[in-house]
C-alpha cells in the first residue's frame, strides 16, 4: 500500500470526539471510507509521533512507526473491538510494540533486555478492559473540569507532545505563564484523580 497519507483537506489538528471514533473506524472497516480515515489520521498521527519521540525515538523513526500504525488501522480496522479498549489505547499499544520490535532488531549494545518497557504486553483481560474504560471515563470528566485556559495547555503538552517552549510559541503566552498554568492544572488533576480513586494519594 505504501506510505499512508490522510485523504482530503487537512483539518489543522481537529480533535475527534471519543464518541465518534468507533463510527469512523467502522466506516473504514466496512466501506474503506477515506474521509473517515483522514479524520482519524489527522487526529492520531501527530499524537502518536509525539508519544514515540517521548519513548526515545528520533523524529525519522517516530514518523516511520506512526505511518506503520496508521497503515495497520487502514488494513485491520475490522479487528478493532471497542468493547475491549478505546481506539487510542489500541493504537498506542500497536505503536509501543512496533517501537519495541525496532529496538530489538537494532540489537543495540545499550539495549537493556530487562527494561520494563520491552516486556511483552500482558494478554487482554476483559475485566481489566472494563476497569480501564471506567478509568478513562473518570479521567475525561476530570479533564473537562479544568478551566479552559488550563485544559488547552494540558492538551498541547500531552496530546500533541509539545514542550513548554513550543506551547508558549504556539499560544503567544509568556513561558512563565505556560509553566504556572500547567503547574496549577497538574495540581488540580492530581487531587481530582486521587479523589476519584484513579491514582493512590501516596503515589
Amino acid at each position: 500500500m505504501g506510505r499512508v497519507r490522510a485523504c482530503g483537506p487537512r483539518r489543522g489538528g481537529l480533535v475527534v470526539r471519543p464518541e465518534d471514533m468507533a463510527e469512523l473506524v467502522s466506516r473504514v472497516a466496512r466501506d474503506r471510507d477515506r474521509q473517515a480515515f483522514a479524520r482519524l489520521f489527522d487526529h492520531f498521527a501527530p499524537r502518536l509521533n509525539g508519544y514515540l519521540q517521548r519513548l526515545g525515538a528520533d523524529s525519522g523513526t517516530a514518523e516511520e512507526v506512526t505511518q506503520e500504525v496508521m497503515t495497520t488501522l487502514w488494513r485491520k480496522a475490522d479487528q478493532f473491538d471497542p468493547s475491549r479498549s478505546s481506539l487510542a489505547t489500541w493504537l498506542y499499544r500497536i505503536a509501543r510494540n512496533r517501537r519495541i520490535d525496532g529496538l530489538r532488531r537494532d540489537r543495540s549494545d545499550s539495549l537493556d533486555p530487562n527494561d520494563p518497557s520491552l516486556l511483552p504486553a500482558a494478554a487482554a483481560d476483559p475485566l481489566a478492559a472494563v476497569d480501564l474504560g471506567r478509568r478513562e471515563e473518570r479521567l475525561k470528566a476530570v479533564l473537562d473540569g479544568l478551566p479552559e485556559e488550563q485544559l488547552v495547555l494540558v492538551r498541547l503538552a500531552f496530546y500533541d507532545g509539545l514542550s513548554h517552549s513550543d506551547i508558549a510559541a504556539r499560544t503567544g503566552l509568556p513561558l512563565g505563564t505556560v509553566k504556572s498554568r500547567l503547574r496549577l492544572a497538574f495540581t488540580r488533576l492530581r487531587r481530582s484523580l486521587e479523589a476519584a480513586g484513579i491514582i493512590d494519594a501516596g503515589g
